[in-house]
């Protein structure tokens, strides 16, 4: 059984199914459980052969009304969420350097329906710093300030660890980066670049793809809520996604923003449709 479905079967015990109708909400904690993990995966950081460090303190940015709904729930939604977290490392053999600790905060800026998620890496020895808000228009996940702060990477190794070094170890996974460096694809490697719309595989073949209701579009979409050139995905390192000047805008990982950097899992949301964007080397 996947991570996710194990989270999911938690909740539904919980508070006696309170949680079932605090979460008939936009946010389902099931979207921020995925969020938390492609944040992992994201930031993930080698220090040798056998160890990979992810973030392991986490911020959930809400909206003020869905703050306000989970905030009676959130001591016990941050535990179930740093559960979840400790599975899923445990799955990808990740190691943390500290306690893992997921909280909920308030947004002013987030619409009814919408989070952000910050994250950094947070040794158990170290002082506990404030986090640093994320510069107006800055994506998700990343925050401003020094290094430590939320979205970096970690300043200090474990205790014990080697330097990190400046290549990929032999038998490091493929396509890692140096320290503070996001990979972007094995050296020599293809990578392929696709979207799944309920349940159907759309190759990306060209360089952009544009999506939209007209049938002009690379991918048609018959949905009322996208206009007729809606958005465009553009292929590269990293993969982006572009508003065509739509009527209702785009939302990408639970943000709505006008243009946005793709990761493999992103989701994407045009009018009442939702797109996975996805990428695989080789």
């Amino acid at each position: 059984m996947g991570v996710l479905k194990k989270f999911e079967q938690r909740l539904e015990g919980l508070v006696n199914g309170t949680f079932a109708k605090v979460f008939k909400s936009e946010v389902q904690p099931v979207e921020i459980a995925g969020a938390l993990q492609r944040e992992c995966d994201n930031n993930a950081t080698i220090w040798n052969r056998d160890r990979t460090v992810v973030p392991n303190d986490f911020i959930v940015e809400l909206s003020t009304p869905d703050y306000e709904r989970l905030s009676p729930y959130s001591g016990q939604l941050g535990d179930e969420l740093a559960g979840m977290v400790r599975d899923y490392a445990k799955q990808q053999r990740y190691t943390f350097m500290g306690p893992i600790k997921v909280n909920l905060e308030k947004a002013d800026d987030l619409d009814t329906g919408l989070y952000r998620v910050r994250s950094r890496t947070l040794a158990s020895s170290s002082n506990q710093q404030a986090p640093s808000p994320a510069p107006a228009g800055g994506r998700p996940g990343v925050g401003a300030g020094a290094p430590g702060g939320y979205g970096y990477p970690p300043s200090a190794g474990p205790a014990g660890a080697p330097p990190m070094p400046s290549a990929p170890p032999p038998g490091g996974r493929p396509g890692a980066a140096p320290y503070g460096q996001r990979p972007v694809g094995a050296a020599g490697g293809r990578t392929r670049h696709w979207i799944e719309i309920n349940g159907t595989r759309h190759q990306i073949s060209r360089p952009t793809l544009v999506l939209g209701r007209s049938t002009e579009a690379d991918v048609r979409i018959d949905d009322p809520g996208v206009s007729r050139r809606h958005c465009e995905i553009r292929t590269g390192t990293p993969s982006t996604i572009q508003d065509l000047g739509s009527t209702n805008g785009i939302v990408v990982d639970g943000q709505h923003t006008t243009r946005a950097t793709l990761r493999d899992g992103s989701r994407i949301v045009v009018g009442s449709t939702t797109i996975i964007y996805r990428q695989a080397e080789g």
